[in-house]
């Protein structure tokens, strides 16, 4: 049995995306962190770092987008969602990485400035500058899109479902993501993807609102 631990519209709809492309049966168990859930004695078992996503594998807890993300392709091999030649497999789970330890903490410094800066008064400095990095980041994964029909290049992976979510977080931050035309034009293509369209309606997903 598989339970899938998510907050709707955090990094956790990465991995919904690739369970639900996979096919897996798996249930869902919503954790709202807008209202703290994430650090009630209960989630806590489940996840001591406080964090989404975390996926229950039969009893064993799997956390980190990257990781399930890389257990999913492989536990369901048989639906191609990541690349099998092993260096073409390693660039994907680079990807991932970088988007983990660059892209998302670049927005979080723009979210949540104070966690940054005790001083109340260095907190617009420190969402600002967040604000200019994660815009930047956006842009590259533009450029990584170009020519390519997904992030990979011709066939659809895990690492898709991962780079929709910071098109929705630009949309968040009000940046102008609709000029990144590789970007958007990929949104499209992934909105057409019956499986995405699921799980980005159940999650009230701020993208569905600007197309």
């Amino acid at each position: 049995m598989l339970t899938l631990y998510f907050c709707p519209g955090a990094c956790s709809t990465a991995s919904h995306i690739g369970l639900e492309e996979a096919g897996a049966q798996y249930v869902e168990k919503p954790v709202m962190l807008p209202k703290g859930e994430q650090k009630t004695e209960a989630y806590l078992k489940v996840n001591p770092r406080g964090k989404v996503p975390a996926l229950d594998v039969d009893g064993k807890i799997l956390t980190e987008n990257t990781a399930i993300l890389t257990w999913v392709a492989q536990k369901y091999a048989d639906k191609k969602l990541m690349p099998s030649d092993p260096f073409e497999m390693a660039r994907a789970i680079s990807t991932m990485a970088w988007f983990s330890n660059i892209v998302h903490p670049s927005y979080t410094h723009y979210m949540r400035p104070e966690r940054f800066a005790p001083d109340a008064a260095a907190q617009p400095s420190v969402k600002e500058a967040g604000k200019s990095a994660f815009w930047t980041n956006l842009q590259e994964i533009d450029g990584l899109l170009a020519g390519k029909t997904w992030m990979m290049g011709n066939d659809f992976s895990v690492v898709d479902g991962y780079a929709l979510v910071f098109y929705g977080w630009g949309i968040r931050a009000e940046l102008p993501v609709k000029e990144l035309k590789n970007y958007t034009a990929f949104i499209e293509r992934m909105l057409k993807r019956p499986a995405v369209k699921k799980v980005l309606t159940s999650e009230e997903s701020v993208i569905l609102k600007h197309f």
